[in-house]
């Protein structure tokens, strides 16, 4: 061989191994795909997704899924192999990095936040469900997680009811801050309240706020917990977190408190984040998730409205109905529509 084409070919080889070391390296992105679809109606591991007891319950029909995307997790890099091939495949999207994870939260943050943002959306998803339905709620305002480092840390706890901040009584979550605003950055506060069934006064520190250093924070995440007239859980194991199964859960709450299957048979998908009023939220990776949905065979897909825009560019919009949803009345409206007509005319995510 000549030193000529030795060279070429060492000069070759050396292109080759560059080539593969770059194609290895990780990229500041993640890729979505679509991930895990359950039937609300229907059992994990042998339970009941959505159990009810304590109150009259009717036989359902059909399927309610909830859909999901699966993303690189916090934990985990994309290389730039990985990220070309999802960039190519319909089904797939690749997002900066920072989108879906923030730059200093760590992938114990990122899961915790996930986990909570899950618990939060089947309360609501009973709220609404039966806020639809009629019954007489009351609210109590809880304590859903004491921040590290907080002021308050060490005072008060996960699942403590906060009955009054000073000496005035507290009704909704908002008034919780509204009212530690009389205090200034770095004095102490007083809260009343009920742990364990037993009322008491907590006295904690307080501190300025990160994002606003005139503002006072005890470091804590209050919620309305609602008083249930009867007992309703939802169990999916860690298998899925975020908010975006909100809808699903009201609609399989709904449907096994009133008379008569309330899909008719048809296995209807959907997603949303759901509020307490029942408003639905728009939420992320729709089009995976109307991928995910077609491939489990659902032959109606509901899309928060705020989304439709984005959905009807999805590979599959045409393989299964688009319905457009704004609030929990409308969706179950439009399934109850569907249920008795499968032609009926719902409202339609259009381009």
């Amino acid at each position: 061989m000549s030193r000529r084409t030795l060279t070429l070919v060492t000069a070759g080889l050396m292109l080759v191994a560059l080539v593969a070391v770059a194609a290895m390296r990780p990229v500041p992105y993640v890729a979505m795909r679509p991930g895990p679809v359950q039937d609300t109606l229907g059992k994990v591991d042998g339970e009941q997704i959505v159990a009810i007891s304590g109150e009259k319950q009717y036989p359902t029909k059909g399927q309610l899924d909830l859909t999901t995307v699966s993303v690189t997790a916090p934990n985990a890099r994309l290389s730039l192999a990985e990220a070309v091939t999802a960039w190519f495949d319909p089904d797939r999207a690749v997002l900066p990095r920072e989108v879906v994870y923030p730059e200093k939260q760590t992938a114990e943050q990122a899961e915790e936040q996930s986990s909570l943002e899950m618990t939060s959306s089947q309360s609501a998803a009973e709220v609404a469900a039966l806020t639809e339905l009629e019954y007489d709620l009351t609210f109590d305002v809880t304590v859903a997680q004491v921040f590290d480092d907080a002021p308050a840390k060490g005072k008060l706890r996960k699942d403590d009811v906060i009955v009054k901040v000073g000496a005035d009584r507290v009704d909704k979550a908002a008034q919780v801050g509204e009212l530690l605003q009389s205090i200034d950055p770095g004095e102490d506060a007083t809260l009343t309240i009920r742990r364990d069934g037993k009322q008491r006064q907590v006295v904690t520190p307080t501190g300025p706020s990160p994002e606003d250093a005139d503002r006072t924070v005890v470091g804590i995440q209050v919620g309305d917990a609602p008083r249930l007239p009867f007992e309703i859980s939802i169990e999916l194991g860690d298998r899925i977190g975020g908010p975006s199964a909100g809808l699903m859960f009201s609609l399989a709450i709904v449907d096994k408190l009133t008379p008569g299957p309330m899909t008719g048979g048809l296995h209807i998908a959907g997603t949303g984040e759901i509020a307490n009023t029942g408003e639905v939220g728009p939420i992320g990776g729709i089009q995976q998730k109307i991928a995910g949905a077609e491939e489990a065979g659902a032959d109606v897909f509901l899309v928060p409205a705020d989304n439709c825009a984005e959905a009807v560019h999805s590979d599959r919009a045409d393989d299964l109905e688009l319905v457009r949803v704004a609030t929990l009345a409308e969706a179950r409206d439009a399934v109850e529509a569907l249920a008795e007509d499968r032609d009926a005319d719902v409202p339609a995510c259009r381009s």
